[in-house]
Parts: structure tokens; sequence; C-alpha cells
């Protein structure tokens, strides 16, 4: 059996309940890239097991809390597990989609499996979880029938961490010409080879149905749309116009066929622009919204990132801001998973504070319960939301 052994403080941070091992508390080593290991303390007893790599600066990720070795029927009984999970949230729909398996938080580290309308993508980010892809593949088709398709779609950036190459493969079936989700009453496209992610941001689903209920009666401005999902939920709960801006032409003719497949096309208009430039430029202009939604990509993917994030921040907030009409609303959210939600409410208050307008909280939300949140992984709660009334 592979393994480690790790430093006293290796162990007392194990044994606090954060499931990531550190390559600095590591002492010593018995294992190949991607092994299955047991993890030792300074004593040799065994505190669990986990997932190992040589590369990364996260040397093991734990799964499990066991003495024992878990048996071969292991990895199928935790996707079984998280797709019960799924049902009982009501978010299993063979036309909708979903987030099935969450890597890390779900006990799987590494691995992401996305559903969409019968096609499963999944996401490998470590030396361990490109071994379990055919494990997963497999129980898939046990758990769920023969799938529309399979996609590998292991090309996020975090995997050079691991010394990995990027991958995009299609493993079983075929891709549908147009592959359309069904959402509660939303239908969109979504592009599982070329698409952000793994085609889709899932993890804004709560927020863009609590957004448009703000957008009834309203206007609304979409910075940063993408495929434009919070501006066409907005149209069909009653906004009264939406102005989508993003740089990407593709996201733009994706949000405009998204917006004809559901009958409001004629409430959305689209820009392409430099959203941070167009917002300073709108607010010369002085334009007034009773909604904005500010949603852009992550500004900080690492705590070294944190101080050009925290102004990028700052200065988008603040442009966005002033052009909130008295008494709208602006959502503005960040991914950045090194931005902890206190910190991103401070940027949001001094962006309030240069603005001159009397701004509050009215919700602090997070992504769409389909993307687990374990309690003593706090990395896996990276999503912040806000709702804040501007008077």
């Amino acid at each position: 059996m592979a393994k480690v052994r790790l430093s006293g403080r290796g162990r007392r941070r194990l044994e606090g309940g954060h499931p990531w091992i550190f390559a600095d508390d590591v002492v010593a080593t018995e294992a190949e890239p991607g092994d299955v290991v047991a993890i030792e303390a300074p004593d040799g007893r065994t505190l669990g097991f986990g997932l190992y790599s040589s590369e990364s600066k996260i040397r093991v990720r734990l799964f499990s809390r066991e003495e024992k070795e878990p048996g071969p029927e292991f990895w199928k009984a935790q996707l079984a597990r998280a797709l019960a999970a799924r049902r009982r949230m009501g978010l299993w729909d063979p036309r909708g989609a979903c987030r099935l398996l969450a890597g890390d938080a779900d006990l799987v580290p590494g691995l992401v499996i996305d559903h969409y309308a019968g096609v499963f993508v999944l996401q490998s980010g470590s030396q361990a979880s490109d071994r379990l892809i055919p494990t997963f593949v497999d129980a898939l088709v046990e758990l769920c029938g023969e799938p529309t398709a399979v996609v590998d779609r292991s090309d996020a950036s975090v995997r050079r961490l691991e010394g990995l190459e990027k991958r995009v493969v299609v493993l079983r079936g075929s891709i549908p010409t147009s592959l359309e989700v069904h959402e509660e009453g939303l239908v969109y496209e979504v592009d599982v080879l070329h698409g952000h992610k793994t085609g889709h941001y899932l993890d804004q689903r709560r927020n863009r149905m609590r957004a448009a209920v703000l957008s009834r009666g309203r206007a609304m401005l979409d910075a940063f749309c993408y495929d434009g999902l919070f501006a066409v939920r907005a149209a069909l709960a009653g906004a009264t116009h939406v102005l989508c801006l993003d740089q990407a032409e593709a996201a733009l003719e994706r949000a405009r066929r998204n917006a004809e497949r559901n009958g409001v096309l004629d409430k959305l208009a689209f820009e392409r622009v430099d959203v941070m430039r167009d917002l300073r430029q709108r607010a010369d202009l002085d334009g007034r919204f009773g909604v904005v939604v500010v949603d852009p990509p992550a500004f900080a993917r690492n705590k070294a990132e944190l101080e050009g994030a925290e102004r990028g921040y700052r200065e988008l907030n603040l442009r966005a801001l002033r052009l909130v009409e008295p008494g709208g609303h602006m959502v503005s959210a960040s991914c950045s998973h090194a931005m902890k939600s206190e910190h991103f409410v401070q940027v949001l208050a001094q962006a309030a504070h240069l603005s001159g307008r009397s701004v509050y909280l009215e919700e602090l939300l997070g992504a769409s319960p389909d993307h687990s949140a374990l309690l003593t992984l706090p990395e896996s709660s990276y999503l912040k939301c806000a709702f804040l009334r501007v008077e």
C-alpha cells in the first residue's frame, strides 16, 4: 500500500478537519503520482486515505478518515450518494442541468461532473482524478443509464500545477448539434466543448432567479453577460428592457439565441465592449437602470493576486453603483476563490462610500446547492453574490 507520513503540524491540520495536506507537512513518501495513499501520523497510526500528487503543493487530498482502505465499490458509492443528494434537492432532471459531483467537497478529490440534458461532462484537475475517469464513466452508465454523450473536458488551468496537459475528448456517444437545457421555465444552449468551465455557469442558477424577481417592471444592465441568462431570466420575469454587455462575440451570439428561443429577443439589446471601460463611459452619461448585474470573471486566482483584485472589484462596483437608479438594486458577484466573503463585502462597502450613495446589503448568497460546500473545506464555498439596495 502506498503511503505518506505527516509531520506533527500536518497531523494537527488533518485532525482539525481540513482534508488537504500540503507538501511541507509530508515527511516521508512511498507513492507514485496519482496513487491512493494511506495517511500516517508521525507515530505510524493510519489517519485515513487520500489521493497523492507528486507535483501540486496540495500533496494529498483526503477522501476517507477510516482506518481501513476503502474497497473497489467505494467510488461508485460516492457517485450514488452525490446523485441521491441532487435528487433530494430537486435538481436532477433528465432534460435539465446540475453539478452532479463537486470534486473535493463531495469527497472525490479533483473530479467534477456536470450534467446537461443527457450529456455528462467530466473535468479532472489532478493526477489521481485522471486515473479515476474510466471508473466514473462506468459508474455513470450503471447509475443513470446510457447517456447521449460523455465528454472529458479536462482543460482547466489548474492542471499545470499538477504537471498535466489539457485535453478535451468525447469519450462516449455524440454531442447533439444543439444541446438544449430546460431549467424551470428557461431554455438555453450549452457548448460543452468550447464554453467556459464545463460549458455553463451552473453555480449562478438560484441567483439568476432572485435577480429576476427584482427586475419586474424595471430596466436591467447585465455586465459580463456571457450567455445572457441573468438577462433572459429577467425578461421572462417582466423586466422592461435589458442591455447585455460582453467582450466575446461568441458569448453574445449565444445570448441572442437564448433570448430568441425564450421569446424575449425584443426586450434585449447586445453590445460587444470592454466592460470596465464601458461602465465608466456610461457613468459619465449618467445612465440609470433599475437593476445592474455585475458578474465578472475571477480577478484573483490565488492570494498573491488579491491586492490587485481588490482594486479591480472596488473600481468595477463603484462604476456600476453610479448606474443604479434611486431605490434600485445591484447584484454583484465574485467567483475568486482567494477572496473571502467578508473581504468582498468590505470592498463593496468601500465602493459604496466612494459612490456617495446609501447602499444596503439585503442578501449575500453563494453557489447553487448542487455545488457542495463542505464546512471543513472553506475553499469549496467560493462564490459570493451580493444583492444590494441603492438609494
